[in-house]
């Protein structure tokens, strides 16, 4: 066996072994997630994923453990922007914070399959077709541009398109006390948890199109770019409960997101032309990530204003 086969099989067996026990523990008692066990998780998973990349540069070189932790730390620090979206949807459907890990567990496993599919087939795209790749590299820096300058707005997961064609499919009951996604009255009537759960993993998918890239900027081996996207989208049930305690750590945290998508989106674009080495693109984004939440810090802000949800 190959060293890279071997990291495959080290990576499933880590990854369904993780997500069962995750699984078990969600399903066996519905609780709220504390703010100290929440950054202990958070902790956890930041653990498992620099171990699993020491572990990666041992056994495939120093250029893919430097790859695996820039594409890592963009993942994780996108995410972070998408769980301030998370927390108005929890909100919208009015779920109780003891079912909260739950849907975001079975979320997880949901994202973990899409984004097996869209990363396979955005390396096949960019094997096969080779321009593809500045298609990427504009999509990357109009999402860019677009995020710095517009201002936040108010999110109505109720008019998710796959919400309203689950109305027209199956009856909704959305007044539910139970931890369940279903609920059996005189028909089978799906609940507020599954509606929350199905917004999650759409609005999940639509975030899978600027990250996806963003990563596939920094290497196009399949298994970088997967390995790097798990182990960032699986640490994030513990990475939401943790920002909804301390939002106002973060207030710059969308204009550092959005100067890092420019930078990868302008690597991509140059990738034919110059050479950007992996250390490199690791430092820019952990500085522009770090000053991101440093100036969060340094300048409080304005009255009124509600970090990360706009106005």
């Amino acid at each position: 066996m190959t060293s890279l086969e071997i990291m495959w099989i080290i990576f499933a067996v880590t990854a369904v072994s993780l997500f069962v026990a995750d699984i078990r523990i969600s399903s066996g008692r519905a609780h709220e997630i504390s703010r100290k066990e929440a950054l202990t998780l958070c902790a956890f998973w930041v653990l498992i994923a620099t171990v699993f990349g020491c572990l990666t540069g041992y056994m495939l070189g120093h250029e893919r453990m430097l790859e695996f932790f820039t594409a890592y730390v963009i993942e994780y620090s996108l995410s972070m922007d998408n769980m301030f979206v998370f927390i108005i949807i929890f909100a919208y459907f009015n779920v109780p914070k003891k079912y909260q890990p739950k849907i975001l567990t079975w979320g997880i496993l949901g994202a973990v399959a899409m984004r097996l599919v869209l990363i396979f087939a955005g390396v096949g795209l960019i094997n096969a077709f080779g321009w593809i790749i500045y298609i990427f590299g504009a999509i990357l820096i109009f999402t860019a541009v677009k995020m710095f300058l517009q201002k936040d707005e108010a999110t109505d997961p109720g008019k998710n398109p796959m919400l309203k064609l689950l109305a027209r499919v199956m009856p909704l009951d959305m007044t539910a006390g139970t931890g369940d996604f279903f609920t059996k009255k005189e028909v089978w009537y799906a609940t507020s948890l599954f509606a929350t759960l199905l917004v999650i993993e759409t609005t999940d998918l639509i975030f899978a199109v600027d990250s996806i890239p963003a990563v596939l900027a920094i290497s196009k081996e399949p298994f970088i770019v997967y390995t790097s996207n798990v182990f960032a989208v699986v640490g994030l049930r513990s990475l939401y409960f943790f920002l909804a305690a301390i939002m106002d750590s973060f207030r710059f945290l969308k204009t550092g997101i959005s100067i890092i998508l420019f930078y990868v989106g302008i690597k991509m674009l140059a990738s034919d032309f110059a050479h950007i080495p992996a250390l490199l693109s690791l430092c820019v984004v952990l500085s522009i990530l770090a000053l991101s939440i440093l100036l969060s810090v340094l300048i409080k802000p304005k009255c009124g204003d509600i970090p990360g949800l706009g106005k």
